[in-house]
């Protein structure tokens, strides 16, 4: 996908994501971004979500904002 527009910088140095763009990579609400500059360019990452236990990003399940996997889910259903 490529396309282009254009956003301005607010005087907090914010910036409108226009919503192609969060469609296209299923940027929601509260989602994080890593940006980082890469030579003449700014590049933004979509994090992926991780397992507060054990880091596996697969199969998450969102718990009060917080992500889950599955593995660790049946670990302390048996505690």
């Amino acid at each position: 996908m490529k396309s282009t527009s254009t956003r301005p910088v607010d005087e907090l140095g914010r910036i409108v994501l226009p919503v192609t763009v969060r469609r296209s990579f299923d940027i929601k609400e509260k989602d994080m971004l890593e940006i980082y500059a890469e030579g003449d360019r700014i590049i933004m990452k979509k994090v992926q979500s991780t397992c507060c236990f054990c880091d596996n990003t697969e199969e998450m399940i969102e718990f009060s904002g917080k992500y889950i996997c599955p593995q660790c889910l049946a670990k302390l259903k048996e505690i």
